[in-house]
């Protein structure tokens, strides 16, 4: 039996009238959880909305679907020489419109609504594309939230780790500085249905107290990477962070105790060439002490086929130390020759006072006046040159072994500080293209 129209409409205006009343005797509040609920299942309920499409593109369009990007650097925790990688936390953003999820926003009082479950709506299909290793984290609950506004904008938040690879160029090493990239691409869908852009305004964030215990974060840079393959072009977005190499802490560790070494194994200059086993102690000790410090540096970097900064200095510092070693070799063989030519000179001379005094007897027979002016002209043709100031200081000396002596405690400071003054100079202040 059909009911007549003034019947309906009479219905319901009871109906609406009995909701009012209802209203009225809870205060006139409206349980908003239970809006979102039927909201929620009128959007997403089953036949109503499929995942698996991905949403229009601008203005409803058949275009790509536009997918903002927005990060939040909350620690970085290792920045790994050997392994040439890097571990990061971060909150990650996604904000993109899909119409298919508007809704009611009951005059502005229903912001928007909260799912924990990803997969109730369409998501881009995102990856790392340097990426080693990654972890969700999930203590006490998921740290993940997807937000719908009453336009269809969805917004995904979520907290991860990261481990992240990071090429390196260790010439300059440790006075260098290295760019970490952190890429993010879309794995399936190309350029033709979905397109990755960094938020306006303030895309990357940093936290402010961010301490890392051998780098500083300079600045970073934001950019685009798309990359074509055999199956399309597939956008890409990508930071590159800029990390400069804390100094003072290999200044302390490795520089200072190697210029040490170097000026402890000048010290056998001083030492009597006679002192054979303190000489030959010393500079042994500081020669395996040098070459065990190489060894450590070497060992917390990775092999490369070119030569560092680190090298140079350790190389040259090495050199000096087994050249002091050298030096007292060469003072050693000295000391010997002199003595051997200390014994020849005191048996030449035996030999001519002896020559001399035989002569002597044969001379008394001749005249007295012309031997006395032949031994004037050999006075005269026999006077000492004039020597120069190196001549007379060397004069001092000796022995050729202690000339040797002296020489090198002029020699080895006057080079290494020389030394030093082109390596500084040459790591420090180098441009930054040729850094490159």
């Amino acid at each position: 039996m059909d009911i007549p129209r003034p019947s309906c409409a009479l219905l319901i205006l009871i109906v609406l009238c009995l909701t009012q009343l209802t209203e009225c005797m809870n205060g006139g509040k409206i349980n908003f959880r239970e809006k979102e609920k039927q909201i929620l299942d009128q959007i997403l309920g089953p036949g109503r909305y499929d995942a698996r499409i991905r949403p229009s593109g601008i203005n409803g369009t058949d275009g790509p679907a536009i997918v903002n990007i927005n990060l939040f650097v909350r620690s970085i925790t290792t920045i790994s020489d050997i392994k040439m990688e890097y571990s990061v936390q971060l909150t990650f953003r996604e904000q993109w419109l899909d119409e298919r999820l508007k809704f009611n926003n009951l005059g502005g009082r229903l912001k928007y609504l909260t799912l924990t479950e990803a997969n109730r709506v369409w998501m881009p299909d995102l990856f790392f594309s340097n990426e080693k290793e990654g972890h969700f984290h999930n203590i006490i609950m998921p740290n993940v939230y997807i937000r719908i506004f009453p336009n269809g904008n969805v917004l995904y938040s979520i907290r991860i780790s990261l481990t992240l690879s990071c090429p390196m160029n260790l010439k300059l090493y440790p006075l260098d500085k290295q760019t970490c990239s952190l890429r993010m691409a879309s794995y399936g869908w190309t350029t033709d249905d979905l397109v990755f852009l960094w938020k306006e305004g303030d895309p990357v964030q940093v936290v402010k107290n961010l301490h890392l215990p051998r780098f500083t974060l300079e600045k970073f840079l934001t950019d685009y990477c798309n990359s074509k393959t055999n199956t399309g072009e597939y956008s890409c977005l990508k930071v590159d962070l800029l990390f400069k190499r804390e100094f003072s802490y290999y200044l302390i560790q490795i520089y200072i105790p190697c210029c040490m070494l170097v000026i402890v194994s000048w010290v056998s200059f001083w030492l009597d060439q006679g002192a054979v086993p303190a000489r030959v102690s010393l500079g042994v000790t500081t020669l395996l002490t040098m070459a065990t410090q190489s060894s450590g540096i070497n060992a917390s970097l990775p092999p490369v086929s070119y030569t560092k900064a680190i090298d140079v200095w350790t190389g040259v510092c090495l050199t000096f130390v087994f050249g002091a070693l050298l030096e007292f070799a060469l003072v050693n063989y000295a000391s010997r020759s002199d003595m051997h030519r200390e014994m020849m000179k005191k048996t030449r001379r035996e030999m001519e006072t002896a020559a001399s005094m035989d002569a002597a007897s044969d001379l008394l027979d001749t005249d007295s006046n012309a031997t006395f002016a032949m031994m004037r002209q050999c006075e005269v043709r026999m006077s000492p040159p004039r020597k120069n100031c190196c001549r007379l200081w060397m004069s001092k000396f000796p022995t050729r072994s202690k000339r040797i002596d002296v020489i090198s405690r002029i020699t080895f400071p006057l080079v290494f500080a020389l030394f030093n003054l082109a390596y500084w100079s040459t790591y420090l202040f180098r441009d930054e293209d040729q850094e490159k």
